[in-house]
């Protein structure tokens, strides 16, 4: 069986050498001895310090609202992100979709995925309408997924939507539209990942009946699509490989010659290490400035610490409070590509996302999911439709506003970063913005007793500070009846509410000044029955990875990879007892051993295998005995670097043993 299959891959590779359609292969495996970097004439050379001169343009400051179209041919299956990777991975899920619908990826592989994307429904002056009516102030198209499919009419690349699947030019029209209604246009590559991301597809499967037979990627036909195999070793984000920098060089440089983006996102860092990411930026800057006599208007983001030399992203993550330069989340209502078995984000989430991160100075990137044929799921309609309508009451507060003093007060644990983006707020927190001489309060949500609390204003004893003049509510015409006092302001609201999303204040005044304050969290009480139930959202999270995130509607402990970070929960305990411990897990590979600890009690448990990171599986881990009543700290950690594998933890238990 192995002789003949390595017949079969021979011939496949002398007959792609004879017979390519388009000569030489385009993405072979030689390697240029240097590489070359055309970079355009201009005041910024490929250097980090030349590039700390660059300025942040003032239309991406005011903007603070983008929406993106993460999409492309991998959302034709409707199975979710990284489907072109994932149906050459068995026991993926994106495998076993792909072998029950479409077949082997031996006979029926990811090219043959690319021709089934129509956009038959895509309509882009129509979206962009509803955009622009939500608030965006600029849009993103995508121009590459890791998938290698350009969106672009690209001269050198066959595999572009211009000649295959909708056979129209997706970056170009978006574009257009977006122009038409005063949108500002970028664009998204995620190409540098791609050379190692899609090496899955040159694989076999190790066992079943086509065991060892080559996945369609192994065929050099396909090469320009796939990319040729990587040298071994060359696994990470960014290949090292010179041939692949190059290519992506040039790529890209074709797309931002082309279309002159006012916005270039890259996923991942600077693309390749210095010489050549650095040279893309440079060009990016200095091209840009040759159209705006010297000026630069253009914005570069990426996911890695900038110091003002271009806007750093976070994918799916938050800043902790107000960062000097401008920043970017960049997330999604729902999985990146459209995926037939995830919920969309309700519009709070939204809202109350994009007020903390431009309290924070940051901007909102939203990817709006569409099908695959361009059309949206009549839920996302009237969740843009929400959009713009709690826009026109309170966008006064969000377009063109800054910081202030800082960006709020608030009793949510937040970490900051990539990945942090679930969290739980309430009318409680406040999130500041300014314009001018303004200062906007916007609490998260509509307070119950009708009344909104701002410590940060207090009216101090014997200073002259905090001297407000009026106060009105964003979307309410009458008076509000406020008094201040050395510890807070309060304002009472009116009986109707404006919004069930926020409760805006406008505040004008003299030496408005935050008044420092502590604000104390409150230890966590049991039930009438003597039990605990410790949340993920209640925990305190000690680490760089560890977090939290959605799955059904609840919170979990997520991210958990590396074995140093751990929770952990302030309890307490009236009096002394025993309690019998469990906890709620979700695990792939199982096995994986952990310690819940409560002063000097300890239990240890084993993570079962629960084939899903999304189900829980409750487990008894045995008594701990308190012998002292107090406020104590709930830890669960690893158990050590050896055993510790990636869980998910929904919940701790503790539930008291009656004598």
């Amino acid at each position: 069986m192995k002789t003949r299959q390595a017949v079969i891959l021979l011939s496949l590779i002398l007959s792609a050498m004879i017979q390519s359609p388009n000569g030489p292969c385009a993405d072979e495996p030689d390697s240029p001895l240097s590489l070359d970097l055309p970079v355009a004439q201009g005041p910024f050379e490929p250097s980090m310090d030349s590039l700390k001169n660059y300025e942040y343009p003032e239309w991406f400051r005011d903007a603070k609202f983008g929406i993106w179209a993460h999409w492309g041919p991998q959302a034709v299956p409707m199975d979710g992100d990284w489907y072109a990777r994932g149906m050459y991975e068995p026991g993926n899920k994106h495998y076993i979709y792909h072998l029950a619908h479409y077949g082997h990826p031996s006979v029926f592989g990811y090219k043959d995925i690319i021709p089934l994307w129509k956009a038959e429904k895509w309509d882009p002056d129509r979206l962009m309408q509803l955009y622009k009516k939500a608030g965006a102030r600029y849009f993103v198209s995508m121009g590459s997924h890791h998938d290698n499919f350009f969106l672009w009419n690209s001269k050198l690349h066959r595999w572009n939507s211009v000649n295959m699947g909708p056979k129209r030019d997706v970056v170009g029209e978006w574009q257009q539209a977006a122009k038409k209604y005063g949108l500002k246009f970028g664009v998204s590559e995620h190409l540098g990942a791609s050379f190692t991301w899609f090496q899955s597809s040159h694989r076999a499967d190790k066992e079943g009946p086509k065991a060892g037979v080559p996945y369609d990627g192994a065929n050099p036909e396909y090469w320009d699509l796939y990319h040729f195999p990587a040298e071994p070793g060359d696994t990470g984000w960014y290949s090292n490989n010179p041939k692949w920098q190059q290519q992506w060089y040039n790529e890209i440089k074709e797309l931002v010659d082309n279309y002159h983006p006012d916005l270039l996102y890259t996923d991942g860092g600077v693309a390749f290490g210095n010489e050549v990411g650095l040279s893309m930026i440079a060009h990016l800057y200095n091209q840009d400035a040759a159209r705006h006599g010297g000026q630069v208007e253009v914005v570069y983001t990426c996911k890695q610490k900038s110091d003002g030399r271009w806007v750093e992203d976070l994918e799916r993550g938050i800043m902790p409070k107000i960062d000097p330069d401008p920043w970017q989340t960049d997330t999604s209502i729902g999985d990146w590509f459209y995926n037939r078995n995830w919920k969309f984000r309700p519009v709070s989430w939204v809202i109350h996302m994009l007020v903390d991160n431009v309290s924070k100075n940051g901007n909102l990137l939203l990817n709006v999911v569409q099908r695959p044929d361009g059309s949206l799921d009549p839920e996302v309609e009237q969740m843009l439709q929400d959009l713009a309508d709690w826009s026109d009451v309170h966008g006064e507060a969000i377009f063109g506003s800054r910081p202030w003093l800082v960006y709020g007060e608030s009793t949510v644990r937040v970490k900051g970063g990539a990945f942090k983006e679930d969290f739980q707020y309430d009318a409680s927190e406040i999130r500041f913005t300014t314009k001018g001489d303004t200062l906007y309060a916007i609490a998260l949500g509509w307070p119950e007793d009708g009344r909104i609390t701002v410590r940060s204003l207090a009216k101090p004893a014997g200073q002259s500070v905090n001297n407000i003049k009026s106060i009105r509510l964003l979307g309410y015409n009458g008076e509000l009846e406020w008094r201040q006092s050395e510890d807070a302001l309060v304002v009472t609201l009116p009986e109707t509410k404006v919004s069930e999303y926020t409760a805006a204040l406008k505040i004008n005044g003299d030496q408005l000044t935050n008044i420092p304050f502590t604000i104390e969290i409150p230890p966590l009480k049991s039930d009438a029955k003597g039990d605990y139930l410790l949340g993920a959202g209640d925990a305190e999270l000690h680490g760089e990875q560890i977090n939290t995130e959605t799955r059904d509607g609840r919170l979990n402990l997520a991210y958990w990879d590396r074995s140093d970070d751990w929770a952990s929960w302030k309890v307490e305990f009236p009096q002394a007892g025993v309690y019998e411990i469990s906890a709620s897990i979700a695990s792939l590979s199982g096995s994986s051993q952990f310690v819940i600890e409560i002063a000097d009690q300890k239990v240890t448990g084993e993570a079962p295998n629960t084939q899903d990171w999304g189900r829980f599986k409750e487990i008894d881990l045995g008594k701990i005995e308190l012998k002292e009543p107090g406020v104590l700290d709930v830890k669960i950690h690893p158990r050590d670097s050896q055993s510790w594998k990636p869980l998910n933890v929904r919940f701790v238990k503790l539930a008291k043993v009656n004598s």
